[in-house]
């Protein structure tokens, strides 16, 4: 019986061990990509990001390389902060790997071959294993172009009684003739503006504040990014609407605006006017919120205090070109004001019952006694035709 014992141990932990491997073989998973880098071609000067997305468990390490074009057995591997802070690594690790490599401020010598790289095979770091068996790998190539040059007008001010605005582009250099080019104005394109030619033209008439913003001219290519070059137009803010009156009741929340026009977007500053004019909003009670955004701007009051709150808002929106302000005005009503059209006619109706009983008291003694002497005759002459009738009867007989 004793040499069993050591026997049924051995049995135990042989199983044991043959459990552990197989939930390892059946919970790991070799790394897998699932979103790999895609090539692009870019401009001088901009910037661009290239994505790897690794499945696996466990969960796959990422790693970025580079080779230079037509030299693909040099690869480098490429830090966080490279070329000069011009290079940018962001890698998330949960149940997937997500990496994200971004190059900014392009030159010509940032073309290449950019490789992702990603495992969780446990030897992956050690020099003596071939690296082509325990990295998976994906490619993107970059190709940067020279940015096409493109002459324009200088930026414009918008002033009272200017007759119009020319705006210009010339596309004086490039790699190859543009398709068309085309208007756009702070993000949209301006319809009817697409044309042919290298110099491209818009023109604005009798200019106002909601002319100012950001024009750009675009040139698209064929078998190129498209370039295009930036003029802007400006201009002092001007308010173009707001609400001029709130009404609320104490303990609602009151929503004041302004919106404007003009450009650049303006600083938006909000103030209440008492007796000695316009002052900075006191919000020691923490109920004041303003949120402001480009050409927009609001004030939320929370819990109206019907003694503190009512009056006039200004808000105001400045720019480096100049400034413009409008008042709203702010009325806060008691709770009991929708009581008040019914108190009032119950008042109306007691005031008229007193009237009434108070003129009953007072009536005069002597309507009384004209009252009764209006009786007396009556009742005579009824007993005077009692007497005329009794004398025709005695006629009669």
């Amino acid at each position: 019986m004793i040499p069993g014992k050591p026997r049924a141990a051995v049995m135990s932990l042989s199983v044991v061990i043959f459990g552990t491997l197989m939930l390892q073989s059946v919970s790991s998973q070799n790394a897998g990509f699932v979103k790999s880098p895609l090539s692009e071609t870019k401009l001088t000067g901009d910037t661009f990001e290239l994505y790897c997305d690794v499945v696996g468990n466990p969960t796959p390490e990422i790693q970025w390389w580079y080779s230079e074009i037509n030299r693909a057995d040099s690869f480098r591997q490429l830090w966080d902060g490279a070329r000069r802070r011009r290079v940018s690594i962001g890698t998330a690790y949960g149940v997937n790997s997500v990496s994200v490599l971004g190059v900014s401020h392009l030159t010509l010598d940032d073309a290449g071959t950019y490789e992702c790289r990603a495992s969780n095979d446990p030897r992956r770091n050690n020099l003596h294993q071939n690296p082509a068996t325990t990295w998976i790998r994906a490619q993107a190539t970059v190709t940067v172009l020279q940015k096409p040059s493109i002459s324009v007008t200088d930026s414009f001010t918008i002033t009272a009684g200017m007759d119009s605005i020319l705006l210009q582009c010339n596309l004086t250099s490039a790699y190859s003739a543009p398709q068309e080019s085309y208007w756009m104005k702070n993000g949209e394109e301006i319809a009817g503006t697409r044309t042919p030619n290298k110099n491209a033209e818009y023109r604005l008439n009798r200019p106002r504040g909601d002319d100012a913003g950001v024009y750009i001219c675009v040139y698209d290519f064929e078998m190129a990014p498209s370039a295009n070059a930036t003029i802007e137009i400006k201009s002092a803010p001007m308010i173009t609407g707001h609400k001029r009156s709130e009404n609320k009741n104490e303990g609602e929340r009151a929503v004041l605006y302004c919106k404007s026009v003009g450009y650049p977007h303006p600083v938006w500053t909000w103030h209440k006017i008492d007796h000695t004019g316009p002052r900075d909003i006191d919000n020691t009670t923490g109920r004041f919120f303003t949120s402001s955004r480009e050409n927009y701007t609001e004030l939320q009051i929370a819990d109206l205090d019907i003694n503190l709150d009512p009056g006039e808002y200004l808000c105001n929106a400045s720019n480096v070109i100049g400034s413009h302000n409008e008042r709203s005005v702010l009325r806060v009503r008691s709770l009991l004001a929708p009581l008040w059209p019914l108190l009032g006619v119950l008042a109306e109706i007691i005031i008229l019952v007193v009237i009434i009983v108070v003129y009953e008291k007072r009536k005069k003694p002597e309507d009384l006694q004209d009252d009764d002497d209006l009786a007396g005759p009556v009742k005579t002459n009824s007993t005077n035709n009692h007497k005329d009738k009794n004398l025709r009867q005695r006629n009669t007989n």
